[in-house]
């Protein structure tokens, strides 16, 4: 028998709720303030956004964190997946626990001790800072992410599909793309996600592996913060959140989709 939501079931959500998304809230509203003073309200107005499109800083900073997010999760995603099926499908192979222990191991670092060791890395191989070492910091802690995502779903994968293709004439690598990524993709998609926001948000690895030209949004906006917060930090505020709730509606109407295709697929299947 379904019991409904207790008072203290139904207090401790709205509480939750409040906690996360108020602080949220009042940042969007306030980006709209006419007033230089955040806590001050002056009335509606679209100037912080306009004195933000003349920014050039925070502008090439925005471009720069948007860049290195989409590079980050693209590859991430990828490498993730391959790990992924590696200790989903090899089994017991020699090193396994080794390659497992360093997939997992960013999950589980703290921040300060990756971005030391990967900037201790990149000035020991004399590789120069910036775009293309956030990018590779990115990656490497962003990739684990992506592959616990993929394994779960992968764990529970009916390989009997993939027997079938096979057994068919199909070759493993077509195998792959047409059957065993379709199935996975709500998974990957999902991890493509969480590495795009994982960079977004970054900003100690960023700041001990960036260089000159390539400062982040993040660091631009801390940096700012410092010397108090403007309602023009607000509005950058508000642009990013408006872009990460862009994409996870995205993706959220592309796995929906994808589920209802594979679950049409499989109803036709069984129907035949």
């Amino acid at each position: 028998m379904r019991k409904g939501l207790s008072w203290f079931n139904t207090t401790s959500i709205a509480l939750g709720f409040a906690f996360l998304y108020i602080p949220i809230i009042l940042l969007v509203i306030y980006s709209f303030n006419a007033s230089r003073l955040v806590t001050v309200w002056a009335g509606f107005s679209f100037h912080w956004y306009v004195q933000l499109f003349h920014n050039q800083q925070l502008l090439d900073a925005a471009w720069v964190t948007l860049r290195v997010a989409f590079l980050t999760a693209t590859i991430a995603t990828v490498l993730g997946t391959m790990a992924a099926i590696t200790l989903t499908r090899y089994g017991r192979f020699i090193g396994r626990t080794l390659f497992s222990g360093m997939v997992y191991a960013p999950l589980v670092m703290p921040e300060v001790i990756t971005g030391l060791s990967l900037l201790l890395l990149f000035v020991a191989i004399g590789l120069d800072r910036g775009f293309w070492t956030i990018t590779l910091a990115h990656i490497t802690f962003t990739m684990c992410f992506v592959s616990v995502v993929v394994q779960s779903r992968l764990v529970t994968f009916d390989r009997s599909l993939e027997e079938a293709a096979l057994d068919l004439g199909c070759t493993p690598f077509r195998t792959f793309f047409v059957i065993t990524l379709p199935i996975i993709l709500p998974a990957v998609v999902s991890g493509w996600m969480l590495a795009f926001t994982l960079s977004l948000d970054d900003l100690v690895i960023a700041s001990f592996t960036t260089g000159p030209g390539a400062t982040t949004l993040p660091m631009r906006i801390y940096s700012q913060v410092r010397l108090g917060v403007t309602p023009e930090i607000n509005a950058a505020c508000t642009i990013l959140i408006a872009i990460v709730t862009v994409v996870v509606i995205i993706a959220s109407i592309m796995t929906k989709r994808q589920e209802m295709e594979r679950q049409k697929a499989e109803r036709l299947a069984a129907a035949g």
